[in-house]
């Protein structure tokens, strides 16, 4: 095998092949990059036995051919490389020549054949959507996947699809993020997909409002194609949250308020709060204003955010992070707030709709601060 081809884009496609591939395997080929070389173009592969991901790029191919190469030194190698090129040749017993410009290193390759094949997805349900809605889907509940194992099937967000509607679900114990958007091909079925996946195919999309992404579901695997990429995935087994019932319905005490001013309290009350200095934020939602302070060991914090609130006053404890996280995800420059009680979950929403929904649980106030 011997190719010839760009060093930023060949580093780019290792790159992002490499994210899903162990560092430690007791099948030492999973510990690479499967390199296949084609006419005009190379197939590289990184796979972990739970995902793959594999991507196409161009090349002068002048032998074609098949090998493993170890993804954390062939990476190194390629990005600390000076040349805009890089060669790529394999000979007798696997022995691979990288060179560019006055470089090269010789490294020992793996068979390809060693190398676990792919789960073949084809024949199920497939949707599309562009690139920048896929993503924010993803992005905006992806922070309430759970992270513990307690549950599994909560380590990842729950797909639940109909003929005219996507609703993405994550949930931890803690909060519920949920997130909707509008199918014109959709099915009625629903899986759920491993957060660590997600995340990777988050950073592979585009906020691009034209290109777009697919999915096709069919039988225990779901594979993703975005551009040149297909992420490939087994989905995770179980009973997922009803979520439905979990949802509190209307609320007494209606909140608007400015998304940005909120974090920022937030943030400010969050210095005086660590993981050896766990403090609840005591917010008391008024008549005009939002009231938020805190207390720990090094000092206390108040302050005070402007908001319209229809409804019962009420005094609520919240973790900071969990506040945070909500409001961050909201991407909106002003959030509606509906509380149901001092005890009960509220819900981040939109100002109009419900294009997404956050739940976040309330945490028990002392009566001194």
């Amino acid at each position: 095998m011997k190719f010839i081809c760009n060093k930023t884009l060949l580093s780019d496609a290792v790159t992002n092949v490499s994210r899903v591939i162990p560092s430690k395997s007791s099948i030492p080929a999973l510990e690479g990059i499967q390199i296949k070389a084609r006419t005009g173009e190379l197939m590289l592969t990184g796979y972990d036995m739970e995902s793959g991901i594999t991507t196409t790029i161009e090349a002068a191919v002048e032998q074609e051919g098949e090998i493993v190469l170890s993804a954390r030194l062939f990476s190194e190698m390629i990005r600390k490389m000076a040349g805009e090129d890089v060669s790529v040749s394999v000979g007798d017993k696997y022995l691979t020549e990288v060179k560019s410009g006055l470089t090269e290193f010789t490294i020992l390759g793996i068979p390809a054949d060693e190398f676990p094949e792919l789960p073949d997805v084809q024949g199920g349900n497939g949707i599309s959507m562009t690139q920048s809605v896929m993503k924010s889907m993803i992005d905006q509940t992806l922070f309430a996947v759970a992270t513990t194992d307690t549950k599994p099937v909560h380590t990842g967000s729950l797909f639940d699809m109909k003929s005219d509607s996507l609703t993405l679900v994550s949930v931890d114990g803690y909060r519920l993020a949920l997130r909707n958007t509008a199918l014109k091909d959709g099915v009625d079925t629903s899986f759920v997909v491993p957060g660590k996946v997600l995340s990777e195919i988050s950073k592979l999309l585009k906020d691009d409002e034209e290109e777009e992404a697919s999915l096709m579901v069919a039988g225990r695997h779901i594979v993703f194609h975005i551009g040149r990429y297909s992420v490939v995935s087994r989905l995770l087994e179980g009973e997922f949250l009803d979520y439905h019932s979990s949802i509190p319905s209307g609320g007494d005490t209606q909140v608007i308020v400015s998304t940005r001013a909120l974090i920022d309290s937030v943030e400010r009350a969050s210095l005086l709060i660590s993981d050896k200095l766990r403090s609840p934020l005591r917010v008391v939602f008024d008549s005009g204003k939002i009231r938020i302070s805190c207390s720990t060991s090094i000092g206390k914090f108040q302050d005070e955010v402007e908001c319209e609130l229809s409804g019962p006053t009420v005094e609520m404890g919240f973790n900071n992070k969990y506040l945070l996280d909500a409001l961050k995800a909201s991407g909106s420059d002003e959030v509606r707030i509906q509380i149901s009680g001092a005890l009960s979950p509220i819900k981040v929403l939109p100002i109009q709709g419900e294009e997404y929904l956050f739940l976040v649980l309330p945490v028990r106030l002392k009566n001194e601060m």
